[in-house]
């Protein structure tokens, strides 16, 4: 490589943390990271925060390289013509490649009441303020979670270990995402923990209230504790700055997950999408983007092509309380099949895949700093926040 190339990625998350560190191993390379929040939030272990079992968060000293800035800051937009991130702070930080890694966080629901009066488990704030609302919620008191995909399935298990009265509003199916099979252990252990659950065509939500929720058939449900997580968002940056998007507003790549209006962007995790290649938002997904992105960008600098890349998926992993769990097993396309693993072993299994998930990201920093040691670590963090706030309420973790 002639000089030093600078690459930015935008999003300290699954996604942009391995990227920055696969990044960060080559000479010749300045890696920046922009991230609302001065420390990595460890998603997958956001509904133990609401109960108190985890904190759900770790430094960027330890998953993430010395020798990789971090600028405290949110990105506002893109100038992919002048290769600038636009921060709201009021600065800009310049690039020859972008690595583009936002993330996605809770769906932003049509249903009335909703915003006003439900919470989300999806970020790290939204988590916090949960668990202070349920801090202030008699224990005895009603709590109702929106959604029975793994988010929805976790927290109210999470939430009935706890001793809450909890009402799991599946919409239609309870686990979606998991075969018909494995939803039978899914449904049993929930009801030894007491959860009450519905599911069929009118239970879908038709308008919350300050202290309820009413179904689509005419039930009305009295809740203390409104927690929606049915659905998925990612944050509009890319739209805002004029690259091209799906509906969803995810930024389209093509298989090497280069944008296809610029070849110096390549995005890395859910905020992305290759149109002919879905894959299934979920830590499992970024953390194999997050390199694949490093090496497209490695090989455009070197002047290769870049490779397409290639997803295997293994399953899904669900705690159901801290003792309990499934294990979902799926073919290498994401495809799940009738094997699983429950009980005590299948929370074995997901504190495994979680605490693997962590390791891999302490040992990709290391591998980081091996190759810039000899900088000044003390330098690496550069805050650049707004004085009305060190995270915009609303601001998205960037994963």
């Amino acid at each position: 490589m002639n000089g030093n190339v600078e690459v930015v990625v935008i999003g300290g998350g699954y996604g942009g943390v391995t990227a920055a560190n696969r990044l960060a191993r080559r000479d010749g390379l300045s890696v920046t990271v922009i991230n609302p929040r001065p420390e990595f939030v460890s998603r997958i272990r956001l509904h133990q925060l609401v109960t108190g079992s985890d904190d759900a968060v770790e430094g960027f000293d330890r998953v993430m390289g010395g020798n990789v800035r971090l600028v405290v800051d949110t990105a506002t937009r893109i100038d992919a013509a002048a290769r600038q991130v636009s921060l709201a702070g009021g600065a800009t930080v310049s690039y020859d490649y972008l690595v583009y890694a936002v993330g996605s966080g809770a769906t932003d629901p049509s249903v009335p009441g909703a915003a006003e009066f439900t919470h989300s488990v999806s970020d790290l704030e939204g988590a916090q303020r949960l668990r202070s609302a349920l801090d202030t919620t008699p224990a005895s008191a009603p709590v109702t979670v929106v959604g029975s995909g793994p988010t929805g399935l976790e927290t109210a298990a999470e939430l009935a270990e706890a001793g809450r009265k909890v009402t799991l509003v599946c919409g239609k199916v309870l686990g979606p995402s998991l075969h018909a099979r494995v939803r039978r252990p899914v449904a049993r252990r929930l009801a030894q923990l007491g959860v009450t659950v519905l599911e069929g065509p009118g239970t879908k939500v038709a308008e919350v209230t300050p202290d309820g929720v009413r179904l689509g058939d005419g039930r009305e449900l009295p809740s203390a504790v409104t927690i929606w997580t049915a659905g998925f968002r990612v944050p509009d940056l890319a739209t805002r700055s004029g690259l091209r998007t799906d509906a969803e507003g995810r930024l389209v790549t093509d298989t090497t997950l280069t944008s296809v209006d610029d070849e110096r962007i390549v995005a890395a995790g859910d905020a992305g999408v290759m149109p002919d290649h879905p894959f299934r938002m979920s830590c499992q997904a970024a953390t194999q983007l997050g390199p694949a992105a490093a090496d497209t960008v490695l090989r455009r600098i070197a002047g290769k092509t870049p490779a397409p890349v290639r997803m295997f998926f293994a399953g899904q992993c669900l705690s159901l309380g801290r003792n309990q769990g499934v294990t979902q097993f799926s073919y290498p396309n994401d495809k799940v099949n009738a094997l699983r693993i429950s009980g005590r072993t299948g929370a074995g299994v997901k504190e495994i895949a979680c605490r693997f998930t962590l390791n891999k990201l302490v040992s990709g920093a290391r591998k980081a700093s091996a190759r810039g040691s000899h900088d000044d670590s003390t330098d690496r963090l550069e805050t650049r926040q707004p004085e009305h706030a060190t995270t915009p309420p609303g601001t998205r973790r960037a994963t």
